[in-house]
C-alpha cells in the first residue's frame, strides 16, 4: 500500500517537474514558423521603398520569417536569389519580377522543390501559368486607360493637336508595357493625340529630368503634355521643365501614375496636374496569401488592388490620408 502512494507521489512529483511543452502532441507547440523568401525588384522609388516597408513589416506583424533579396534592377539578381530560397528550402516564394519575360526555366526549379510562387505588383510572362500559384497587384492597363481617360476629358474642348511625350517605366517590365497600352488604347480613339517621342526613363527622378531635357531640347514649346509612368519621373522632368524656364502643369500638362507623397507635395504646389494611384501597401495582402497557400486552401489567380485617380484639385484634402 505505501509502495503504491509512493509511486503515485513520484509520478506526480515528476509531471509536476515536466515542462508542460513536453506532455503536448509536438504539432501543438513545435510549429516552425513560415518562411518566405522575397526578392525586390530594388529600391528606385518612393512607391518601391513603401513597398519593401509593407511587405516587411507585415511579415513581422503576422510571424512569418521573411528572407528579403534587393535585386538591385537586375533580373540575374533575382534569378539568383530565386535559387538561393529553393537551395534553403524556404516554405513560399515571392518576388516583384524586374521584366516579364526569361523566368520559366527557375520557376521550373521551384515547381520541382514543390515551393509555391507568387508574383507581385508585376507579372510574368510564361506559357505554363501553373508556374506560379498567384499575381496579386495593380491592373498596369486599366492605370494606363485612367491616365488617358482623363487627358481626354481635360483636353476636349482643345482645337488642333495635342502633343504628348511620354516617359516610359524600365524597358521590359509589366507597368512599362501595360501603362503604355492602356493609355493609347484610350487616346487612339481621337487623331488630335500624337505622341512625339516616347523613351524610357527607368522609374527613376534622375532619369526622369535627363529624358525630359532631351525631349525639351528636341520638340520646346511643341509639347503640350507629359505622361510619366511613375510619379518619380515626373518630379523629375518638373526639374527640367522649371530649369528650361517653364510652368510645369500650366505650359505643358502633366500627367503621372503612383500617388506618392511627392506626388501630392508637387499637386498642391500647382507643378502636377494628376496622378493615378497604383498602391504599393502589398504587405498584407501577401501575408494572408502565404498563409492560405501553406494550410492548402484555394487562393486566386489573379488579384486585383483597388485604387483611385487623384487631381491636384483634391490634393491638399486627401494629402494627410496618404500612408507612402
Amino acid at each position: 500500500m505505501n509502495d503504491k502512494k509512493l509511486s503515485r507521489r513520484t509520478v506526480a512529483m515528476a509531471l509536476a517537474a515536466t515542462p508542460m511543452a513536453a506532455l503536448l502532441p509536438s504539432a501543438a507547440w513545435a510549429q516552425k514558423p513560415i518562411v518566405l523568401g522575397f526578392s525586390q525588384v530594388g529600391a528606385e522609388s518612393e512607391w518601391r521603398t513603401a513597398n519593401t516597408e509593407s511587405i516587411k513589416s507585415a511579415a513581422k506583424e503576422a510571424g512569418i520569417e521573411l528572407k528579403f533579396s534587393d535585386a538591385q534592377q537586375k533580373q540575374e539578381n533575382q534569378i539568383k536569389a530565386i535559387r538561393s530560397f529553393i537551395a534553403q528550402k524556404v516554405d513560399v516564394i515571392a518576388f516583384s519580377p524586374v521584366v516579364e519575360s526569361g523566368w520559366e526555366p527557375v520557376l521550373r526549379e521551384a515547381k520541382a522543390a514543390k515551393i509555391p510562387v507568387v508574383l507581385t505588383d508585376r507579372s510574368v510572362n510564361v506559357k505554363d501559368t501553373s508556374l506560379y500559384v498567384t499575381f496579386m497587384g495593380s491592373d498596369f492597363v486599366e492605370e494606363g486607360r485612367k491616365a488617358g481617360r482623363w487627358l481626354v476629358d481635360k483636353m476636349k474642348d482643345q482645337k488642333g493637336d495635342v502633343n504628348i511625350v511620354e516617359l516610359q517605366g524600365t524597358v521590359g517590365s509589366a507597368p512599362a508595357i501595360d501603362r503604355k497600352k492602356g493609355f493609347e488604347e484610350v487616346i487612339k480613339a481621337d487623331p488630335k493625340f500624337k505622341i512625339l517621342r516616347s523613351q524610357t526613363g527607368d522609374f527613376t527622378r534622375a532619369k526622369g529630368k535627363e529624358v525630359m531635357e532631351a525631349f525639351l531640347k528636341a520638340e520646346g514649346k511643341k509639347i503640350n503634355v507629359l505622361y510619366a509612368h511613375n510619379d518619380d519621373m515626373a518630379i523629375g522632368a518638373i526639374q527640367a521643365i522649371e530649369e528650361a524656364g517653364m510652368k510645369p502643369a500650366k505650359d505643358i500638362t502633366i500627367i503621372s501614375i503612383d500617388a506618392v507623397k511627392g506626388a501630392f507635395e508637387a499637386m498642391i504646389a500647382g507643378k502636377l496636374n494628376v496622378s493615378v494611384e497604383c498602391s504599393p501597401l502589398l504587405g498584407p495582402q501577401l501575408m494572408s496569401a502565404v498563409k492560405d497557400i501553406k494550410a492548402g486552401k484555394a487562393v486566386q489567380k489573379r488579384i486585383v488592388t483597388e485604387e483611385g485617380i487623384f487631381p491636384m484639385e483634391v490634393a491638399a484634402k486627401e494629402f494627410p490620408n496618404r500612408k507612402y
